[in-house]
């Protein structure tokens, strides 16, 4: 009878036999670079990042390259839970396009019957909020405010939009963006190269994992074999560094070229979204500023061009955080256009974003301003006092 040490040695040598054996088969399927020609393996990711000499070379050396860059499989972004309630707004809107202007009356009779108009609202971008409808001889008119009414030819009901950006439990670890248009990307960067056939949407979040500038511009690299050009996202880079002027460790980071917005705390990015800030000629001030007042709603009105061609009339804006003499941050429920200059100045932010922000600001706290593209100027001669 054997002894155990001796059962012991036995399977020992067998399973040395049979080890020899498995590396000498695996010895004929090797190359002179000793990197495996089986098509048969299928390397696990870990193998591929520990040991890529292992692993075949039929193409899956894209994915080991992949896989070294943390994007062999989709990354999570580091999201924190999102309050539904969050932009519910307590008002009712209304968009005038009546020509000549929007008379307003001070009964209910003299706004069903047109007539004994106390004002005018001229006529440009107007919107009107409104607390009751009223319905009497086959003509409908709206109560604005007690005592204050308007007829509802030439007047369409509005639907805030339903955008928001994202609570962030962490600094996200790369740089990432929202699709602005949707979008079918391309295999290589540069408008030449063949389409993929798969499409991205509006308000799609995306990572970026490479940049290549062609003919002058930048061509991001979306996933393993998508590009997409920069003119049709909106690009946030994390960076938790201070600005030089800011003497918090919470501020708001507001990128006039991507028309993004980040907020900052305690070294960690929180909050990202899109904005909408000035055109051209409107521009919104690049700088460093503080919040000096906080209102939940406020009309805006003005107009800045010779004619008034530009005139607006918007009542109760809500959520608004003045940071640059009539610039604000502030709810815009008229258009559904983040992610592009919309405004006269102001930081335009859907319902959502602009109530989490309002909620989350003090007075005094830091809203920094830039243009990585220097295409914004500088000079605080061209400045007015901006607006909505």
């Amino acid at each position: 009878m054997l002894k155990v040490s001796q059962w012991w040695g036995l399977l020992v040598g067998v399973a040395l036999v049979v080890l020899s054996s498995s590396s000498a088969a695996a010895a004929d399927q090797m190359g002179s670079t000793g990197i495996s020609t089986n098509g048969d393996v299928n390397c696990p990711v870990r193998m591929q990042l520990r040991f890529p000499e292992r692993c075949n070379s039929d193409g899956r050396s894209a994915v080991t390259e992949l896989a070294r860059h943390g994007e062999f499989q989709s990354r999570p972004f580091p999201l924190g839970p999102s309050d539904p309630s969050l932009g519910t707004l307590p008002f009712f809107y209304l968009q005038s396009r009546r020509d000549g202007g929007t008379p307003l009356y001070t009964s209910l009779e003299d706004a069903i019957n047109g007539e004994n108009a106390y004002r005018v609202v001229e006529e440009g971008f107007v919107f009107f909020s409104w607390i009751q409808r009223f319905e009497q001889d086959g003509e409908v008119a709206y109560m604005i405010v007690p005592g204050v009414y308007i007829r509802s030819d030439s007047l369409s009901r509005l639907t805030p939009p339903s955008y928001r950006g994202v609570k962030l439990t962490k600094t996200p670890p790369q740089e990432f963006a929202w699709v602005l248009v949707q979008t079918e990307t391309r295999r290589a960067p540069g408008i030449d190269a063949p389409t993929t056939g798969r499409t991205f949407y509006r308000f799609e979040m995306v990572w970026i994992y490479e940049t290549q500038n062609i003919g002058g511009l930048d061509w991001y690299r979306i996933g393993p074999e998508d590009w997409i050009e920069q003119r049709r996202i909106a690009k946030v880079s994390p960076d938790t560094t201070r600005p030089e002027e800011v003497e918090a460790n919470r501020w708001i980071s507001i990128n006039l070229y991507e028309q993004t917005l980040a907020v900052y705390e305690n070294g960690e990015m929180v909050y990202a979204t899109l904005v909408s800030s000035g055109l051209d000629g409107w521009w919104t001030q690049p700088g460093t500023f503080q919040v000096y007042e906080k209102l939940e709603a406020d009309p805006m009105q003005g107009a800045f061009a010779a004619d008034r061609s530009d005139f607006y009339y918007l009542e109760d804006v809500p959520w608004i955080l003045y940071f640059d003499q009539s610039r604000a941050l502030h709810g815009a429920y008229w258009h559904n256009g983040y992610g592009y200059p919309r405004s006269h100045g102001c930081v335009n932010l859907s319902p959502a974003d602009a109530q989490w922000l309002y909620d989350w600001a003090e007075v005094g706290t830091y809203v920094h301003v830039f243009d990585p593209s220097g295409r914004t100027p500088t000079d605080a001669e061209l400045y007015g006092e901006g607006g909505a």
